[in-house]
């Protein structure tokens, strides 16, 4: 198998990323502006206490992007360089960006809880089934 494969849901991951960054600027420009803030309620707490769900939660949804995705970053890298990229990765690599890009419009518009969990579980469970993996391969191999 091409193991740059793994290359495609990493740049979709950092595409949904830049994404969700402009989205939560597009969000949270106009409310600035919109309410004159003076710059003592500019500091990150108070700001995130006076800011409607539609602007907070991209900025939360931007946060979390910069969490389990990180593990999928470095994993998707160790497996290029252990040439170990397989369908099998491949599809739970796309299974983790799918459900991740779902989980991101869930997030940044309706935010219906209960469905964002799922998506969230889905795109966690074959990150993890990923990581055990590639661990079980690992220490079978040394």
């Amino acid at each position: 198998m091409n193991q740059q494969a793994i290359f495609a849901p990493i740049f979709v991951m950092f595409l949904l990323t830049l994404t969700v960054w402009i989205y939560m600027y597009a969000r949270r420009i106009p409310f600035i502006i919109q309410n004159n803030f003076p710059p003592e309620k500019m500091r990150p707490l108070e700001f995130a206490r006076i800011s409607p769900p539609s602007v907070s939660n991209p900025s939360d949804n931007l946060k979390n992007l910069f969490e389990l995705p990180v593990l999928f970053y470095a994993l998707g890298n160790y497996l290029f360089i252990t040439s170990q990229v397989d369908r099998f990765y491949m599809l739970l690599a796309w299974i983790f960006a799918g459900f991740r890009i779902l989980h991101s419009l869930v997030h940044c518009t309706i935010n219906r809880i209960l469905l964002r969990f799922y998506l969230y579980l889905t795109a966690a469970v074959a990150l993890w089934l990923m990581i055990l993996r590639a661990g079980w391969q690992y220490l079978g191999s040394a």
